[in-house]
């Protein structure tokens, strides 16, 4: 992967909407993915990728009464670095806060929604690779169906924890399938990098996009940078856009 892909504007929206390689995906509704008696278990290596890679599916799920289990593998602390707006004690609390807002917004049952918070350090996930893997794996079952970021996608944590799942889903007999967050950022519709033959496009309806949006809007920190140091939001609207098509992606 290249050293820092997530640079610039990324690949503009309109490109990806008129994709014919895009929009000739095989469709997969959820409870093909997740079939009754699986547990569906998300694996977000900051609080907001859970809701970025797939808040349509997690509505689904949510919709289908399929059990949830949610990884926080850190607390995203490190999103604004050098900021005193945002500094990491601030972080660190604000952002899983986010998190259970946006869930919330999203219409889980937070009361009954088994969530685990590694407590890895943000941005340093790799360094740990193997004692994620390992904690992982402690709380995987061989019926799961484990949905976490690509392996290839673009954000060092987020291939860690891609790697991680992959083997501890793996060695336990579970499901594994891979979201694409940052791709569509640095990626294009003709990247030999992408595996196309295994992406797979879930169908959401406007309600489940305008909630996802909803969802997304309560990550504050986010959405804003820190303007005395020149730090740009890390959801800036074009960002957002590119996450909020009728359809989220999933790799098989």
């Amino acid at each position: 992967m290249k050293t820092n892909p997530i640079v610039g504007q990324g690949t503009p929206l309109h490109v990806w909407q008129s994709s014919s390689r895009l929009a000739e995906l095989p469709w997969v509704n959820i409870a093909e993915l997740v079939p009754e008696g699986s547990r569906a278990v998300i694996i977000a290596p900051h609080p907001d990728d859970e809701v970025l890679g797939c808040g349509g599916l997690l509505q689904g799920l949510a919709a289908l009464g399929r059990p949830l289990q949610l990884i926080s593998v850190t607390d995203g602390s490190a999103s604004h670095p050098g900021s005193r707006r945002w500094p990491v004690q601030r972080l660190s609390v604000v952002r899983p806060q986010e998190s259970a807002q946006a869930l919330h917004r999203l219409g889980l049952p937070l009361h009954s929604l088994k969530w685990l918070r590694a407590g890895f350090t943000d941005s340093q996930v790799a360094v740990r690779e193997e004692a994620l893997r390992e904690f992982i794996q402690r709380h995987l079952k061989p019926t799961d169906v484990v949905f976490t970021t690509w392996r290839e996608d673009g954000h060092s944590d987020h291939e860690a924890v891609g790697r991680a799942s992959a083997v501890a889903a793996s060695n336990i007999g579970a499901t594994l399938l891979e979201l694409p967050v940052w791709t569509w950022h640095w990626a294009t519709p003709e990247d030999s990098q992408i595996p196309w033959q295994r992406a797979r496009k879930i169908p959401l309806g406007p309600e489940a996009v305008a909630r996802k949006r909803h969802a997304i809007h309560a990550f504050a920190s986010q959405l804003e940078g820190d303007p005395q140091i020149g730090l740009p939001p890390v959801l800036a609207p074009f960002v957002l856009e590119r996450l909020l098509q009728p359809f989220e992606v999933v790799f098989v």
